[in-house]
């Protein structure tokens, strides 16, 4: 049986704890406000890797933003995959704003792309 050292021990509480706050960050709506906006634009770039794939948003007023969608494979489940949209596209993204003003960033629950709409959070969708 090996004996850890007090350093050891120590060390692994930290990197757990930072985990675990990390993958917060990143999952469920605690940063995110209660009330639901809605955002226009144009594409400026996509990402469709992990955590959460995700689309940059130029605003006519008010400049970029993220907006986040749900996990890759409920992303797909929505219907929006690779290909699905392409920088320059319009699109309208119904979601929750970051609780801090200063970033523009939101998490989607719909996103609306030309005619085509992906609703990615169906359960927390608050308008029609």
């Amino acid at each position: 049986m090996r004996v850890l050292s007090t350093k050891q021990i120590v060390l692994g509480a930290f990197l757990a704890g930072a985990f675990a706050a990390s993958a917060a960050a990143h999952h469920g709506w605690s940063w995110a406000e209660a009330e639901q906006m809605e955002l226009r634009g144009t594409i400026q770039n996509i990402s469709m890797g992990g955590p959460h794939p995700a689309l940059d948003v130029a605003t006519a007023d008010d400049g970029v933003w993220r907006v986040e969608l749900a996990n890759p494979r409920q992303t797909e489940r929505s219907g929006f995959v690779e290909g699905s949209a392409r920088k320059g596209d319009q699109i309208v993204a119904i979601g929750n704003r970051s609780l801090d003003r200063n970033e523009k960033r939101m998490k989607a629950v719909r996103i609306t792309v030309g005619e085509k709409r992906y609703d990615l959070y169906p359960e927390r969708i608050r308008t029609n």
